[in-house]
């Protein structure tokens, strides 16, 4: 079943387009598979970025936009991402990024695309346990920007996961979210006893 990508804001694409076109930005980017390659380079497959912020008692996630991501097409490979975030002007051009998480973005995408039910593809960032999850989100007539992860949703976390998560194994949120809330919140002090 096809992924139903939300459309980026058209000035968050724009930004990424000038920057790819700025031999600056390029150069100065710290990936080097983006300096090297060979043959145009297209941003592809923008994603909104949301961040769980905090997982209240109720098990609801709160998150946030934090952004959108653009994988950066090479030939038939993403060789980078490139990120952009909101500023008091409008959507603005942050940073080319390379690393694990560009090509486990991009199996994940592909893992999904051969699910049964469509989703709106998303990235969901657990700051809190260093972890980023592709977020499949159910409603893919929804406004990208907006809303928290459903129960039924499916959360798929990129390599590499924190220990004791298997990456590219999709979830439940309704399993995941108990898991991640366990993880998240910290452990109690311990009590001092008292002298006698």
């Amino acid at each position: 079943m096809p992924l139903h990508v939300p459309p980026a804001p058209a000035p968050a694409l724009r930004s990424v387009l000038t920057a790819l076109g700025s031999p600056t930005a390029v150069r100065e980017a710290r990936t080097p598979s983006l300096r090297n390659a060979q043959g145009p380079a297209t941003p592809e497959l923008p994603l909104p970025l949301h961040v769980l912020d905090e997982i209240t008692a109720a098990g609801v996630a709160a998150t946030r936009l934090a952004g959108w991501r653009f994988l950066i097409r090479c030939g038939d490979r993403a060789v980078a991402a490139a990120e952009t975030r909101l500023t008091p002007d409008g959507w603005a051009f942050s940073h080319f990024f390379e690393g694990p998480y560009v090509a486990s973005t991009e199996r994940a995408l592909r893992q999904a695309e051969t699910m049964q039910q469509p989703y709106q593809p998303r990235l969901l960032s657990v700051p809190g346990l260093y972890m980023l999850t592709l977020w499949l989100h159910g409603d893919c007539a929804a406004d990208g920007a907006d809303g928290h992860p459903a129960a039924t949703d499916l959360l798929v976390p990129l390599a590499p996961a924190p220990p004791g998560i298997a990456a590219h194994r999709p979830h439940r949120v309704a399993e995941l979210l108990p898991v991640l809330t366990h993880r998240a919140t910290p452990a109690p002090a311990p009590l001092l006893s008292q002298p006698a």
